[in-house]
């Protein structure tokens, strides 16, 4: 594999607290519990995780704090043998508390650490000019001047690379002069249909996959859960539908087809054949408990 046609994950790793739940609570609600497992987790541990079992030429660059919670990344890496690229002191490691009901649909609680404090020296272990591909996610972009260091630095990556932004329900809160960074030429937005409402001022999908469309000049996927997914390109739109299958829960679906794209297109494909690949991927790991392929 060429050194160029490398792929950058950037993002956070997080201690998972995954508990079973009859359903999902409502605002005053009361409802039992059962621990499921504890687990590492985070989107860009979840995409790269997926990209080394497709064997992709694939980097993460992801904080490991110190405290309780990053002892235990630490440990994850070491027994996975990721390479520790990135270990501050200032903080601890982030964890979310993740309820899930038995038609695998889940909300989180997340207490946010050592991934909201990016630092411009974090990238120095990194020659970007190395890196076609990029993932990154909305997550990572909620605080300001973590954003803006992290944008910041992927003005070194090659002319031609495309930076795969995973909006994630946190792209709400991001600031309008941080998605005006993001919706550039080469950024190919990933989202759902909810967040691509968050990414456009038009009311209709067509029209919001039109105008992200024209800001980016690169491909736009939106998952629709178990129904597939839409491309919107130069040549219009196209649904490719998804594999029935069944459903233990759904952590890690968005990021491991994020991770079937980005594999796809380092491979040469078309867009279309990327997003298949992303398709069979996600239905994977959707039919298992944890958010991950390994």
């Amino acid at each position: 594999m060429d050194v160029l046609n490398n792929i950058l994950v950037i993002g956070a790793i997080f201690v998972d607290v995954i508990i079973d739940v009859p359903q999902l609570p409502l605002a005053g609600a009361d409802v039992s519990g059962h621990l499921a497992t504890t687990s590492i987790g985070g989107c860009a541990y979840n995409v790269y995780l997926a990209g080394v079992t497709q064997h992709a030429a694939i980097t993460l660059l992801a904080p490991i704090g110190q405290g309780p919670y990053a002892d235990k990344v630490r440990q994850d890496f070491k027994q996975r043998q990721i390479p520790l690229l990135c270990q501050p002191t200032t903080a601890d490691n982030g964890w979310d508390l993740c309820l899930v009901q038995p038609d695998g649909e889940r909300a989180f609680v997340t207490m946010t650490g050592i991934e909201q404090h990016w630092q411009a020296e974090w990238f120095q272990e990194l020659t970007m000019a190395h890196y076609h591909y990029c993932y990154l996610s909305g997550y990572e972009l909620e605080n300001a001047a973590a954003a803006d260091v992290i944008l910041t630095a992927l003005t070194q990556l090659p002319a031609d690379h495309v930076l795969l932004f995973d909006a994630s329900p946190r792209v709400q809160y991001l600031q309008p002069s941080i998605l005006a960074r993001l919706l550039q030429p080469h950024t190919l937005i990933h989202c759902n249909r909810d967040e691509l409402a968050y990414l456009s001022s038009a009311t209709q999908f067509d029209a919001q996959l039109v105008d992200i469309f024209q800001r980016t000049q690169t491909p736009v996927v939106v998952t629709d859960g178990a129904n597939g997914t839409y491309i919107f390109d130069q040549t219009g739109k196209r649904h490719l539908p998804s594999a029935v299958v069944p459903v233990v829960n759904t952590i890690g679906a968005g990021d491991t087809h994020c991770a079937g794209v980005l594999t796809g297109l380092q491979r040469g494909w078309s867009i279309d054949a990327a997003v298949v690949f992303g398709n069979q991927l996600a239905a994977q790991v959707v039919q298992q408990t944890s958010g991950h392929l390994s």
